[in-house]
């Protein structure tokens, strides 16, 4: 991504353009029946009287609204540019409407969403693929600005979140054979040039700490469980720190109780709320943020071996309560139990956040446009709110409440692993509830937006890095200075 000046005759302005050629255009939009319609594309190749190769012009919606467009309106439009680049090896673009140069957050706003767009992954491809149009072949794109300082200064900002949903993404999207746990932690360490403090707890760190309800998950498995610790130290020396906590289970087959085959391999995706911490621990520090931040992933395999644990087995988690195994493929809660006790017992933290596949539930409850949340903190579920609709990585509050713990009670423990079919989202919250104590906390379920989520305008890969803007989003409005 270039940033040059706007006067250094970077391409033509859009004034000129729209002015010198507005018979072609005219003629070019009636008859590809292109009205301006928010992100709607209208290509000319070689078009009469100007020297470019192509002219592409993209609509921003109704002329009296641009000044009501937003970061992430203007992000969504650098995705559908860049979808329309094809092949093209550079590209310039003027960032200028009708009414003038764009703000320099805006441009960076749109040049985030060009990098998003051109994500693909593809490393294990030995062929290239001629019939691939993404955009993502564009090799250098070059944005005409009337502030290039204070652009450049803008994209370091978007650029490190941008880096760090791009982990995300990279994470969910690895097979589950060269994304172990061991590996995980080891791309975890890399965070380490960043500044990020990485500490890796093993299993026997781990049995010392007496986290029964994550190691009776990872028992079935030739790989080892990892704890991973990431520490953003860049707020006030004595400010408690915020908190995030993945669920990363690297490969679920749901253990003894098996899930089916048809759409098995998607389980390498079950580690999503890890992938989602750990890119954002790269976003906050990539962009130095201001503000002292603690990431907690617990990394486990979820197998069906000889050494599994069985339904009706009952294992006793780090803080002490005792849990009847009904389901062995209700085991991203149990991970997520040890991993809760031990930031809040430890790190005493402001709030704490989990993100984590967790559910089939919430997809039957809200399909693929919204994660969903549920908290015992009024404001801090608000301000995620707020910051889903600014980022489009949109959640939706579900309900808590004493009759739905009542669903995971048993006489064999202290609680069960699982309520049954119904309200599956909500007892599984109600569980995970079980180990928060005081600390203001939200749980995300992002089993419909991690993987396989609904495409957007700079996501149309498998795998979404959903959580890394939301939460940076966050973090940026509210908690940093």
């Amino acid at each position: 991504m270039v940033f040059a000046d706007a006067d250094l005759g970077v391409g033509p302005t859009a004034s000129a353009v729209l002015s010198a050629n507005e018979g072609l255009l005219a003629r070019a939009a009636e008859a590809a029946g292109f009205s301006g319609k928010s992100r709607a594309v209208l290509d000319l190749v070689a078009p009469a009287g100007l020297d470019l190769d192509r002219l592409i012009v993209v609509g921003l919606g109704k002329a009296e609204a641009l000044g009501d467009l937003g970061e992430t309106d203007w992000m969504m439009l650098g995705g559908a540019v860049m979808g329309a680049l094809g092949s093209s090896k550079a590209v310039e673009i003027v960032m200028e409407t009708s009414e003038g140069a764009l703000a320099p957050e805006l441009s960076a706003a749109f040049a985030m969403g060009a990098k998003l767009r051109a994500y693909v992954f593809d490393r294990y491809k030995t062929k290239s693929d001629d019939d691939d149009k993404s955009g993502a072949e564009a090799k250098k794109l070059t944005l005409a600005v009337a502030d290039t300082k204070a652009a450049k200064k803008a994209w370091a900002q978007a650029d490190a979140v941008s880096d760090g949903t791009v982990l995300a993404r990279d994470l969910v999207n690895e097979p589950a054979n060269v994304l172990t746990t061991v590996e995980f932690a080891k791309r975890a360490e890399a965070l380490e040039k960043l500044g990020v403090e990485v500490e890796v707890l093993d299993e026997k760190a781990m049995k010392k700490l007496k986290m029964g309800a994550l190691l009776g998950v990872a028992q079935g498995s030739e790989t080892p469980p990892r704890l991973v610790v990431m520490r953003w130290n860049g707020g006030k020396k004595d400010a408690d720190p915020v908190a995030f906590v993945g669920k990363g289970v690297v490969f679920d087959t749901g253990g003894i109780s098996i899930k089916p085959a048809g759409g098995m391999e998607e389980m390498k995706g079950d580690m999503g709320g890890a992938a989602a911490v750990t890119g954002l621990m790269h976003a906050l520090a990539a962009r130095k943020a201001k503000v002292n931040a603690v990431g907690v992933i617990g990394l486990v395999e979820n197998m069906p071996d000889g050494k599994a644990q069985r339904p009706g087995d009952i294992v006793t988690a780090m803080s002490g309560a005792t849990i009847e195994i009904i389901n062995t493929d209700a085991e991203g809660r149990l991970v997520l139990a040890d991993a809760l006790w031990y930031t809040q017992e430890r790190f005493k933290p402001a709030f704490m956040i989990n993100l984590a596949t967790l559910t089939g539930a919430i997809l039957i409850a809200l399909g693929h446009q919204h994660a969903g949340v549920f908290s015992n903190n009024d404001e801090l579920v608000e301000r995620l709110a707020e910051a889903g609709k600014a980022t489009e990585e949109k959640v939706w509050r579900l309900p808590l409440g004493k009759e739905y713990d009542k669903l995971i009670d048993t006489p064999n423990a202290d609680m069960k692993n699982t309520g049954g079919r119904t309200a599956g989202s909500i007892t599984a919250a109600q569980f995970l509830q079980r180990f928060v104590n005081d600390v203001p906390w939200v749980h995300i379920d992002v089993a419909g937006m991690a993987m396989s989520s609904a495409k957007t305008e700079i996501s149309k890969g498998w795998a979404s890095g959903f959580g890394v803007r939301l939460l940076d989003r966050l973090v940026r409005d509210h908690y940093e200075g």
